[in-house]
């Protein structure tokens, strides 16, 4: 088949707009042929080198547009002596294409194996030897977005495939002391509250003045920040089949009263963290910014204008405790909270009982927490049949939790197999902030938690349910 021919097969775009209509304007070839003599091809036409078309076309009578590398001087006979076939230009493109491969996958939402499988197949499919890959690992997907070819050989940073929405929390400090009537209600803890030993409220609790006692420049200043974290997972969509799991990060400020600190305009959202599982142990990851931002709050500090005083003043912070229920108490903390040495207080010496039928540990020796002289403790009938006569320890100070998780080395985001044994999962993002091994307490379970599990449990021992 002529040249010539071929275009009336494919049907080519002159330069004038018109398409060319392989079966009702042109009758021959050689029409065709005087048409694009005389008015040339469209611009911008691509050669099809890889379906037959020649590199550079026979220059004789100057009927065909000269390429870009004919204007810049290089001569027909040095392209066409098998030199310059253009593979480097097929590999880029075959890598462009590639690199939408996994944009393609994520956005139909296939599965990696029904993805894979369909690989596998197109591969079949094309003559041997190509470069199409056989699996979604070998895709190569990146962490930052490909907008062109050319980002992907000069391998240049772009915009990130997974992104993480944190709103700074220290712009949002300001803003609160900026309204005077929010500056006077942040100082109600150490001028509002009543205190007569009871406890009503986080700053009647023995934390709140031991931090006074351990940090007395932090404590001085009636207007520091006192915050607590709260983070669970949820299901945004409202349906329980979905695997989507969304992760909000929640600031609480305890300096308010405590009508105030619970109401939804003063609780902030500093991160949400959105993918289709759970962050588990990788929570750490996302929670990097707000850590920093932590960190600048207590080392250093921020000028923030008193609008109630009419002052500046330097701002400090920090996170009180964490607020989460049990198996996000993992996740944050590092320790295992499944199995038989569930317990985070007790460590090794958590009692547990196996139950072959329901296939599953229970914790049934809660009697050692009672005072020596309770009269439970003499009681069998009840309980296991036996007097309770063991003591528990007293809960480990975090220094020395800090001590046993501080050379843990965890690669966040991967699956490690080791042979070492150890109720410490990872050394939790938490002791990067130079307070946290001086607190009592860190982690704090939810109140619906306690009240659901813990207090149904009294309940029912009390009425011998």
């Amino acid at each position: 088949m002529s040249y010539t021919d071929r275009l009336i097969v494919t049907g080519v775009s002159l330069r004038d707009g018109s398409e060319l209509d392989n079966l009702r304007k042109f009758r021959s070839s050689e029409q065709v042929k005087d048409h694009v003599i005389r008015r040339g091809f469209k611009q911008g036409y691509n050669r099809w080198i890889w379906h037959g078309e020649s590199l550079l076309p026979s220059s004789s009578g100057g009927a065909y547009k000269e390429n870009d590398d004919i204007e810049k001087g290089k001569s027909s006979d040095d392209d066409n002596d098998g030199d310059n076939d253009r593979i480097d230009e097929m590999i880029r493109d075959m890598q462009g294409d590639c690199s939408e491969m996994p944009h393609l996958k994520s956005k139909n939402g296939y599965s990696d194996k029904g993805f894979t499988e369909l690989l596998e197949l197109l591969k079949d499919m094309f003559p041997d030897n190509n470069e199409l890959p056989s699996s979604t690992y070998e895709c190569g997907a990146s962490r930052y977005k490909r907008k062109n070819v050319v980002d992907v050989c000069e391998d240049k940073k772009g915009p990130p495939t997974k992104v993480l929405w944190y709103l700074p929390i220290i712009p949002r400090f300001k803003r609160l002391f900026a309204n005077p009537n929010d500056a006077k209600n942040l100082q109600w803890h150490a001028k509002g509250r009543k205190d007569d030993g009871k406890l009503r409220n986080p700053a009647d609790s023995p934390q709140w003045s031991n931090i006074n006692r351990m940090f007395p420049e932090f404590g001085c200043e009636d207007r520091n920040l006192r915050l607590g974290l709260c983070t669970d997972g949820m299901n945004p969509h409202g349906n329980m089949s979905s695997r989507h799991s969304t992760w909000p990060v929640l600031l609480v400020v305890y300096n308010l009263p405590p009508w105030l600190c619970m109401k939804h305009m003063y609780i902030m959202l500093s991160l949400m963290i959105s993918r289709p599982k759970q962050p588990g142990n990788d929570i750490d990851v996302y929670l990097t910014p707000l850590i920093d931002d932590l960190k600048i709050l207590w080392n250093e500090g921020v000028d923030v204008f008193d609008a109630y005083s009419q002052t500046n003043f330097t701002l400090r912070a920090m996170i009180f405790c964490t607020i989460n229920d049990f198996p996000t108490y993992g996740n944050l903390s590092g320790y295992t909270t499944k199995g038989a040495k569930a317990c985070p207080i007790c460590e090794d010496e958590t009692n547990d009982l196996w139950l072959s039928n329901s296939r599953k540990n229970v914790f049934m020796s809660h009697r050692k927490f009672l005072s020596i002289d309770h009269p439970y403790r003499k009681k069998k009938k009840p309980f296991n049949g036996k007097i309770e006569t063991r003591l528990t320890r007293l809960p480990l100070l975090g220094t020395t939790i800090y001590e046993r998780v501080k050379n843990l080395n965890v690669d966040l985001g991967k699956i490690v197999k080791t042979s070492h044994k150890s109720l410490w999962k990872k050394r939790s993002i938490f002791w990067d902030l130079p307070y946290w091994e001086h607190l009592d307490v860190r982690h704090c379970i939810d109140v619906m938690q306690v009240e659901k599990n813990v207090c149904d449990s009294i309940v029912g021992t009390l009425l011998n349910i």
